[in-house]
């Protein structure tokens, strides 16, 4: 699998519910260890870049920060481990998934 399969590929809920388009995916690092994908960023608005506005640190320039951060509004985290089925452009989550907040320390 490639990252170009997955960001910006349309994110469904088990029923099938449009709930964003993924603009981003999450790694987890450890010393020694290969990266490993955690979570996919939704976007229930845009399918464009937060740019890295998603960190809370990174609010320069103010009128950037201010309208990526509204156009993104709503933006959640999904666990890796709720996805259920990559493919043709969609990204399938599993019932009973949670969201979790995109923004990063």
């Amino acid at each position: 699998m490639r990252l170009s399969e997955i960001i910006g590929a349309q994110a469904r809920d088990g029923g099938g519910h449009r709930l964003g388009t993924v603009v981003d995916v999450r790694f987890s690092y450890d010393e020694g260890v290969r990266p490993t994908l955690v979570a996919l960023l939704v976007s229930p608005r845009s399918g464009g870049s937060f740019l890295g506005y998603e960190r809370r640190s990174v609010d320069a320039p103010a009128l950037i920060a201010r309208y990526l951060r509204w156009r993104h509004r709503g933006a959640f985290l999904v666990r890796w481990a709720d996805v259920r089925r990559i493919g043709d452009g969609r990204v399938e989550v599993r019932d009973g998934y949670r969201k979790f907040a995109p923004a990063l320390p």
